[in-house]
């Protein structure tokens, strides 16, 4: 949020006429250029300290002591002045997960959409997009992490629909319908298959923000899905600020005659960002991911439990270029999810990253 200039200072930097000065017209505000290019590169190094290739169960980080690409990224931005149009575009393994519904050229398409404004306080929007749920996002160059949490891997990726947005002072609200989540073009027998999107975001100051998300509707399996997801973030000073993401998500099976009464998996995670100087920063991710019912990462066991997953990466900047060192510890409370070196169920998985990320 943008602050406003004290009226002294105003008053100060006003120009002082005397006899001898002509008035002079304004320069014209500069516009800024009707079409936007920006983009990433990043690729990784992971590897398991197990010595095993079946201990990661979070996005885009599958590999164990393998160099590897992630995404190379380019978005197009056209801005008129009430329309507007993205094209966003991703190449590699990290681009083809996002988009795992879609076969071919469309695996490409991250977003593509078009926008109108009537006036500055309403929006309507036609297309696919990013969900508006959790805290982290899919360019790894606007996470402070270089792995994904488990909400983000569970959660809603995309949204192919309509959606309007309405902005009232420090309040915000965005209504949306539709299609199943994640899925772009739906199959035959998903086309009257619908998910409903509501966010509610209230920014009392540029230190503190909140966003209250929603996602609910008919699967392609015809499970039903609510979704309810908190976003919050604080700024404590100018070298450390704080984020926590919390979501319940509640499914309700299809037995073959009726949907069941709902189970549940959720999760939350707590981010500490610290920067002690321009060029380098830490972050610390706790996060709880419970997922008794097997629905999302306890799938595959022969039971389902919790993860505590405790992640430290560190930042290291100049101009566009991230570098990422990174180690990561996953606990569970059961043994029916990681292997040890020996091959033997175990609670808990280490490992480490080192990415590099550039983007203009």
């Amino acid at each position: 949020m943008l602050s406003l200039n004290q009226a002294f200072s105003q008053v100060a930097s006003a120009p002082v006429l005397t006899a001898d000065s002509t008035v002079k017209a304004p320069e014209e505000e500069k516009k800024a250029p009707a079409l936007t290019i920006t983009g990433s590169v990043d690729a990784y190094y992971r590897n398991d300290l197990a010595d095993v290739k079946t201990n990661s169960y979070t996005s885009f980080t599958p590999l164990h002591n393998s160099f590897a690409l992630g995404m190379a990224s380019i978005k197009f931005e056209h801005k008129g002045n009430k329309v507007s149009a993205v094209a966003d575009l991703g190449f590699g393994p990290r681009a083809k997960d996002f988009s795992y519904t879609d076969d071919g050229i469309t695996q490409a398409i991250k977003q593509a959409y078009v926008s109108y404004a009537p006036a500055d306080w309403v929006k309507f929007t036609l297309g696919t997009w990013a969900t508006h749920v959790g805290y982290e996002l899919l360019d790894p160059q606007l996470n402070r992490n270089y792995s994904m949490s488990y909400m983000f891997t569970n959660g809603p990726f995309s949204h192919t629909g309509f959606k309007t947005e309405f902005t009232k002072g420090k309040h915000g609200f965005m209504l949306g319908v539709a299609n199943a989540t994640d899925y772009r073009i739906p199959a035959e027998d998903q086309i009257n298959k619908k998910t409903f999107l509501a966010q509610y975001s209230f920014l009392p100051s540029d230190k503190l923000k909140f966003y209250l998300n929603y996602v609910g509707g008919q699967n392609p399996d015809t499970s039903k899905t609510s979704q309810f997801d908190l976003v919050v973030l604080g700024k404590i000073s100018d070298k450390f600020n704080i984020g926590f993401n919390g979501t319940y998500n509640s499914t309700r099976v299809w037995d073959g005659a009726k949907n069941l009464d709902g189970k549940p998996w959720w999760g939350s995670a707590l981010y500490l960002n610290f920067d002690p100087k321009a060029w380098w920063g830490l972050t610390l991710r706790s996060e709880l991911f419970s997922d008794k019912n097997q629905f999302k990462a306890f799938a595959a066991a022969s039971e389902g439990g919790q993860i505590l997953a405790t992640t430290l990466s560190a930042n290291f900047k100049t101009g566009g270029f991230i570098f990422i060192p990174e180690f990561r510890i996953d606990n569970a409370n059961k043994k029916v999810l990681f292997t040890d070196k020996n091959g033997g169920l175990t609670k808990t998985a280490s490992s480490f990253i080192f990415a590099a990320v550039y983007s203009f």
